[in-house]
């Protein structure tokens, strides 16, 4: 009964499932689970409670998500912004609470204080939701105050839902040169969807996190009639249009997010994986 059912979407288990499944899963036993939020600066998320897996995807700092089960320093959880489903260590979590901003650019650091000087305690990543309790000033550049301690560079964060920019390309553009890596979905390291994902996000815009997701997702549109925006997918691969003629996609021939002409990266691509199957308007 449950055969249909995309397992990274969906939280079911022969012992355990989502209440909202119940009747189109069997299950020993359901459950709505409890919220809770992202802990630390980036949360793996695996599909099997095992280090040694792979990444199916990353949580990012005060992200909330909704857990279904604790077991052996394990939590099995599903996100909310995007309905993922997988496992991250318990200690990534803590109770929920709401968020007053996040990071809008790639890449910023905590710091002990309000004091570029300091040793920092950790970098975030854009995309990141922090809860600001005051700000400060050290020789004329502001910090905001972070509930639990630190300070971040306040011109590096907005509000909560402001977007950075309105057009999502922009900010996809803003991860050129970053490593491209399995699962990433950060200003660390990020893959094709990843990048579609999050620079949609900063945007206003909700999008699915994986290509195969994202390949269904908004309407088709031809080859000649592309525009800056829209999405061109092989087989396992997402690159977004700069201009019709243009790409910005996290790839692994480069190993990192890079701008590419789509004719070239067609015919490179081509040997291996085949010609585009297709191309995508979500805007």
């Amino acid at each position: 009964m449950s055969a249909s059912l995309d397992r990274r979407l969906n939280a079911y288990r022969p012992d355990l499932a989502d209440q909202r499944l119940q009747g189109q899963v069997t299950a020993d036993r359901f459950t709505l689970g409890e919220p809770a939020r992202v802990a630390v600066p980036v949360a793996d998320l695996r599909p099997k409670p095992d280090p040694v897996s792979g990444i199916d995807t990353q949580l990012l700092l005060g992200e909330s998500v909704r857990v279904f089960d604790r077991q052996d320093g394990w939590a099995w959880v599903q996100a909310d912004l995007d309905g993922y489903v997988g496992y991250l260590p318990e200690t990534d979590l803590e109770q929920p609470a709401a968020a007053s901003h996040w990071v809008t650019v790639p890449r910023t650091f905590v710091y002990p204080e309000a004091e570029l000087r300091k040793v920092p305690l950790h970098a975030l990543s854009m995309g990141s939701r922090i809860r600001i309790t005051g700000e400060a000033e050290t020789r004329g550049t502001r910090y905001l105050l972070l509930e639990g301690g630190g300070a971040v560079i306040a011109r590096h964060c907005l509000p909560l839902g402001t977007a950075p920019a309105e057009d999502y390309v922009t900010i996809a553009g803003l991860y050129l040169e970053t490593p491209y890596l399995w699962g990433g979905r950060t200003g660390f390291g990020i893959d094709c969807s990843g990048l579609v994902q999050l620079a949609a996000l900063m945007a206003g815009h909700s999008v699915p996190r994986d290509s195969d997701m994202q390949a269904n997702f908004g309407q088709p549109v031809e080859r000649q009639d592309l525009k800056r925006g829209d999405l061109a997918f092989w087989k396992g691969h997402a690159a977004i249009l700069e201009d019709k003629d243009t790409i910005l996609h996290a790839n692994g021939h480069t190993m990192s997010v890079a701008r590419e002409p789509l004719d070239a990266a067609i015919q490179r691509i081509g040997w291996l994986y085949g010609q585009p199957t297709g191309y995508r308007r979500f805007l």
